[in-house]
């Protein structure tokens, strides 16, 4: 990670894009606080595994079923 002030990114923005796309992280500081940080973007597209919670929790039989009328009143505030 490299801390960086606004007046440095200015003058060298192309050094920092190059060291972002080398997979560092730029944190760009005002009056030495960070306000932004600059990293590079995620080209994975890694998919979460089918079933990833399998045997965490159970489906009722009924879950697709209509609400009854007075649950529907409570949501609708009636």
């Amino acid at each position: 990670m490299i801390s960086v002030t606004i007046d440095d990114i200015q003058q060298d923005l192309l050094y920092y894009l190059k060291q972002i796309n080398f997979g560092e992280t730029v944190i760009i500081l005002q009056a030495d606080k960070p306000i932004a940080e600059l990293k590079p973007i995620s080209d994975s597209k890694i998919l979460r595994p089918f079933g990833l919670c399998e045997g965490e929790f159970t489906v009722p039989d009924d879950f697709d079923e209509p609400l009854p009328e007075n649950i529907i009143q409570e949501f609708e505030g009636q």
